[in-house]
């Protein structure tokens, strides 16, 4: 089950992490002969079979190492620099010249900083973490000057304790003239008004006209709000999709093929397996032998567990891509999303026999390279729905005329939830008001007041 969920990267990885750790795994050459495969099964479990192990009686147990979690480091993966982003701010406090105690704070506000550039913590409880975690008493004054200098790092924004505080000290580094010195008092004074987009509200405060608020709208959203994503040394890896299957349609039939580099040829090595021949043959064997041959024993058991393991993978995705393919054929066959059937993990487990929690990991982790594009496949899950007609259709489907609708409304005047029901009813999808919301919020589409420009 584990080596299932695993991401193709993350398999190759296990995979070496495997024969590194274990002599008697060795890898054959990365072929999709049959053949190859053939002989490579009758050799591990037939070859091997010597007397069981030489009929020893205390059998060890194998267990599959679980570290797994998270995206594993590949070595082919482009990294964006060596260094961390900590360590990117840390390097900006050597030129300063602070005492030992100012040293010891601004340290540790560097090390508060999260991936987004944010120190997610009040005054108040900076100052606390500093007495029980450095033991030092620090005044409010103290601290904010040290966090002037931070704040002053690059990237711009980086250390602020909020949104509004980020965009202030952003805007701050900018050359002033008179947008950016109205666009400061705004995101100051009235940020609230800003957010929720209270715009007349926000030009009869400041005596302003409709173009000069755009202009200064212009000039925010070109802000980082997140200035810690900016950086580029971060020292994590590129996301890098590998498609797991590959669709093809030949003769109007579809193909499905497993990525080769999920299906990799692996032996048990015959350097063992000579030893075991030798072993045999031996009429007094040592104490010193015999521990020997514990050890071998061990690492074959780990080695065929361990193949067998990785058939059952290979096994699995196939058994399980292909119902999905199946279930699927009109979209796969014409790449119509209309096209798509509602589609449960129940259906797929009840057609393979297999429980729901395999499809599931199946399902978020891997991707098919199709003729319309390389796709997650528990995009292709979602619950059904009737039409007024009657029609049985998928919930991507409606979600797909919701992300439309949105899209082409007047953005001046942008469409409620309750307009947005009543349109959908209009084509013919009779839908409840809640469900509109929550399809609105899984496709991140913000509610209407926050989608008005002007």
């Amino acid at each position: 089950m584990k080596l299932i969920q695993l991401p193709t990267l993350d398999f190759e990885q296990k995979i070496q992490r495997e024969i590194e750790e274990n002599p008697a795994l060795e890898e054959g050459k990365n072929s999709k002969d049959e053949d190859q495969q053939d002989s490579q099964e009758d050799y591990s479990e037939d070859d091997i079979n010597i007397d069981d192990y030489i009929n020893y009686d205390d059998t060890p147990s194998y267990k599959l190492n679980s570290n797994n979690s998270g995206r594993l480091e590949d070595k082919n993966i482009p990294f964006s620099s060596g260094i961390s982003f900590t360590q990117h701010l840390l390097s900006q406090l050597k030129p300063i010249s602070l005492s030992e105690k100012k040293m010891k704070i601004a340290e540790f506000l560097v090390g508060s900083i999260d991936e987004s550039g944010y120190i997610r913590l009040e005054i108040e409880e900076i100052i606390d973490d500093l007495a029980f975690t450095q033991n030092l008493i620090v005044h409010e004054d103290e601290l904010k000057e040290i966090l002037n200098i931070v704040q002053d790092f690059d990237p711009p924004g980086v250390g602020a304790l909020s949104l509004q505080e980020c965009l202030i000290i952003q805007l701050r580094r900018k050359k002033r003239n008179k947008y950016i010195d109205l666009a400061i008092d705004i995101i100051e004074n009235s940020f609230e008004q800003f957010s929720k987009k209270h715009f007349e509200k926000l030009m009869n405060k400041y005596s302003i006209e409709e173009e000069q608020l755009k202009e200064i709208i212009n000039l925010i959203s070109k802000l980082n709000p997140k200035p810690g994503g900016s950086y580029s040394g971060g020292g994590k890896p590129i996301e890098q999709v590998i498609p797991d299957f590959r669709i093809s349609i030949e003769n109007d039939e579809l193909t499905l093929d497993l990525n080769y580099r999920n299906s990799p040829v692996l032996n048990i090595s015959r350097d063992y397996d000579e030893m075991l021949r030798g072993y045999k043959l031996e009429k007094n064997k040592s104490k010193s032998q015999k521990e020997a041959i514990q050890f071998i024993k061990q690492k074959l058991d780990s080695a065929k567990w361990f193949i067998d393991a990785v058939k059952q993978r290979q096994q699995t995705l196939m058994i399980t891509m292909q119902a999905i393919m199946n279930y699927q054929s009109e979209y796969f066959l014409t790449g119509d999303e209309r096209k798509i059937k509602p589609m449960i993990l129940k259906d797929i487990a009840n057609e393979i026999e297999m429980d729901i929690s395999t499809i599931s990991r199946v399902a978020n982790s891997k991707y098919v390279d199709t003729p319309y594009g390389t796709k997650l496949l528990k995009e292709f899950f979602s619950e059904s729905m009737k039409t007024t007609s009657g029609e049985e259709i998928s919930t991507i489907e409606i979600k797909k005329i919701l992300e439309k609708v949105v899209r082409n409304e007047n953005k001046r005047k942008p469409e409620t939830d309750e307009k947005l029901v009543k349109i959908l009813n209009e084509k013919g999808y009779k839908i409840a008001r809640r469900t509109v919301a929550k399809y609105r919020e899984q496709l991140n589409i913000p509610v209407a007041r926050l989608r008005k420009e002007i």
